[in-house]
């Protein structure tokens, strides 16, 4: 009677440890790959080097404030239309109140600088596109934008001038003010400029001010920084470190903290990317496509942008932006009657 006491306990303890096994082996499994999130989709070089030729000949300082913001697309909306309703704020003044607002310093950077803002909000599934291949391609992104400026130079495309500064340290390009306190934004055609055509990006909306027909590169007016020189935000704390692959704030490596990119595979969703229809028609960026023939606006419809990020709120209701309403390049502009590169008609500090 022990004797078959003792073979049932044994033999219960060993269903138990046989169901217990079973279960861990389904429940937290399972649970683990509920919430592990796919494994985010690397963009190639041709891919990165189209996402960064709307910037890549810009001031180093420039490019650094775009990359940074681009992590913070929302906040480059709030800005750009809260800019719009204070156009007539000026200089230091106009400064001092964009101190104040709750913005990102790389999106308060971008206030001196109205007709490039103005592009990242008008062209905002481009931004939003950047800010997600910049937080999780760093060093990619920052050897594209060398790679660039490598084609634009051996283009005959960049060089030193009245305006900019371009000089070479070894296989590295850089580009600064020639004037330390005036800053000129380059204008040109971003799919024309580097020599071989490149496939313009998905929707691309030409902003005036720093849009250039043709394949050379223009300058308009020159934007003085001194009154926003005082600030932390201000030109002077920006930086790129290119051997580092890295952008410099306050001589530190800029952290974005940024709650719009989490991961590639949530932002992703609901806006445009590389790999959306037939937006290449078949062909991946910088290579030869049989259809593209140097055109250098994308077709799209007048007075509309890329809708793709609207509806993202991320510090305040962004729905109400979706739409810019502008019917042609030339009309309605900030940037003043007609292009005038590089400049913008509201911009604080601007030099005379």
């Amino acid at each position: 009677m022990k004797l078959s006491k003792q073979v049932l306990i044994l033999l219960l303890c060993c269903l138990l440890v046989r169901f217990t096994a079973h279960a861990e082996s389904f429940g937290p499994t399972g649970q683990s790959n509920e919430q592990s999130p796919a494994a985010p989709v690397q963009h190639s070089p041709q891919e990165l080097q189209q996402l960064v030729a709307p910037i890549a000949l810009y001031p180093d300082a420039l490019v650094a404030q775009i990359l940074a913001a681009s992590t913070y697309p929302a906040e480059i909306v709030e800005a750009d239309r809260w800019m719009q309703s204070h156009s007539n704020l000026k200089g230091e003044e106009l400064a001092k109140e964009v101190d104040k607002q709750p913005w990102d310093p790389s999106v308060k950077a971008l206030t001196q600088f109205p007709s490039v803002l103005d592009n990242m909000d008008k062209n905002l599934s481009w931004t939003s596109s950047l800010g997600d291949a910049y937080a999780n391609q760093q060093q990619d992104v920052t050897d594209a934008v060398q790679a660039m400026r490598q084609q634009a130079h051996k283009a005959g495309h960049l060089n030193s001038n009245e305006q900019e500064k371009v000089t070479t340290q070894g296989n590295t390009i850089i580009i600064e003010p020639a004037n330390p306190e005036v800053v000129y934004v380059p204008a040109y055609d971003p799919w024309l400029v580097y020599g071989d055509p490149i496939v313009a990006y998905p929707g691309w909306y030409p902003v005036p001010g720093i849009f250039l027909a043709g394949a050379g590169i223009g300058f308009g007016i020159g934007f003085g920084i001194g009154f926003f020189g005082g600030y932390g935000w201000g030109w002077h704390h920006w930086g790129c470190d290119w051997h580092g692959h890295r952008v410099i704030y306050n001589h530190n490596t800029y952290i974005s903290h940024s709650r719009t990119i989490i991961n590639r595979n949530n932002f992703n969703r609901g806006r445009g990317n590389f790999n959306h229809g037939n937006a290449f028609h078949g062909n991946r960026p910088g290579g030869g496509n049989p259809g593209f023939h140097g055109s250098s606006i994308p077709h799209f419809q007048s007075g509309t942008r890329s809708s793709a990020f609207s509806g993202f709120d991320h510090g305040g209701n962004v729905r109400g932006f979706s739409s810019r309403g502008r019917s042609s390049l030339g009309g309605g502009s900030r940037g003043g009657g007609g292009f005038h590169g590089g400049g913008g008609g509201r911009g604080g500090g601007r030099h005379r």
